[in-house]
């Protein structure tokens, strides 16, 4: 794992178990592994930049949010989550132990004043949600509650390349465009929030800002803070670190303002991986794997982006002897993963392990077709895995009723 510039980074980055070391067929299979090395790499990365940009970075649960590792973001002084749902800002105050920020494209009158109730930061998605509820915002203001209200705002350019990821494109039903800004409704408002990035470099956060600072730039003055939402993902290798730092600090010292920053990707970028095993392998012309996973149940993203996973030890067809087609245990017909190329003939029981599972893909499973769910553990530094948590029949009927 190579930090991203690892030589132009002005803060050192601890090692990490190399992966070589690993015995994967001492892991219960299927599992999602956390590897705290990696983890904790991630973090210094992250903490890095909060220190050396003045930021602050929350986490974003909608990547990731494995309570689990929270006591080591605190660690590293990761001091605040950002939840979507009532049922995420519970978790944030429950288990994040930090500040709260919430954002929701619209909130129910049945669940609002339960997420006042938790929420440090408040984000609406419109002006009408904001004159909704902004009597109870008052209320809990003047009974003493501190709350910041921020409207999302949508400067209409991304540098998206994928639909479906894309909040500033034509017609999102997300932020507040520059044609329909209430500057008149800005009474209890203290900040602005934008998001438009998807795993992008601080060189499209510079040009994304260009962008915000036309369309939005003259109400700053009135602000006290300024969200740059997520999808900054600087814990990549290549990443532009030293730019990013020089972005934030220009922006802090034009404006004078609070800079908060709320990747989720960031925080398990390459840190851990789904372990799962081969239960049987059938020949159809060409070969087929069938492993204790399922693509749809396990691995949306897969499906969603698309994407092309990659498995430790196993490259395209034609780049080994043997290969098959991958898929899942469901009985969908398109849980495939698609076709790889393996040195050696694979056999019932051997671990296939798919690289970087952990931001975005656990938060996704679904308990589909009633198939097991994989664990979720953690590899710690010192070679001691740890399954924190299983799932059975209660969970799968649970969701159900």
């Amino acid at each position: 794992m190579t930090a991203p510039d690892s030589l132009s980074l002005p803060f050192a980055l601890p090692d990490v178990t190399p992966v070589e070391s690993i015995d994967w067929a001492a892991i219960p299979s299927p599992a999602f592994v956390l590897d705290e090395s990696r983890l904790r790499r991630n973090l210094a990365l992250i903490s890095g930049v909060q220190q050396e940009s003045g930021a602050q970075i929350i986490v974003a649960f909608k990547g990731f949010s494995m309570w689990s590792a929270f006591p080591m973001l605190r660690e590293y002084g990761i001091t605040g989550a950002t939840a979507s749902s009532l049922n995420e800002a519970r978790l944030a105050r429950e288990e994040m132990k930090g500040e709260v920020h919430v954002y929701a494209p619209a909130y129910s009158d049945s669940e609002f004043p339960q997420i006042l109730a938790l929420a440090d930061h408040l984000v609406f998605n419109s002006f009408s949600q904001w004159e909704r509820f902004k009597p109870q915002v008052q209320a809990a203001r003047a009974a003493g509650q501190v709350v910041h209200v921020g409207i999302r705002v949508n400067h209409e350019y991304g540098e998206v390349e994928t639909d479906l990821y894309n909040p500033a494109g034509p017609f999102s039903r997300l932020g507040v465009t520059r044609r329909e800004f209430r500057e008149d409704l800005l009474d209890g408002v203290d900040g602005l929030h934008f998001h438009s990035l998807c795993e992008n470099d601080s060189t499209t956060l510079e040009r994304t800002l260009e962008a915000f600072e036309e369309k939005f730039g003259e109400f700053l003055p009135r602000m006290k803070w300024v969200n740059f939402g997520g999808g900054h993902l600087m814990t990549r290798e290549g990443y532009d670190i030293p730019r990013l730092i020089r972005v934030i600090r220009s922006f802090r010292e034009r404006y004078g303002l609070h800079v908060i920053l709320e990747p989720g990707s960031a925080f398990g970028w390459q840190a851990g991986w789904l372990v799962s095993s081969v239960l049987d392998v059938v020949q159809n012309v060409k070969e087929a794997a069938l492993l204790d996973i399922s693509v749809s149940a396990h691995m949306p993203d897969v499906l969603e982006m698309p994407y092309r996973p990659r498995i430790l030890g196993a490259g395209n067809p034609g780049d080994f002897q043997q290969e098959y087609i991958i898929g899942g245990t469901t009985c969908l017909a398109g849980d495939v993963i698609g076709e790889y190329a393996f040195p050696q003939p694979l056999q019932v029981g051997e671990r296939v392990v798919f690289d970087d599972m952990i931001h975005y893909t656990m938060v996704k499973t679904t308990f589909f077709n009633g198939v097991k769910h994989p664990d979720i553990g953690i590899l710690h530094t010192d070679g001691r895995y740890e399954v924190v948590k299983t799932f059975g029949y209660e969970e799968f009927k649970a969701k159900l009723s």
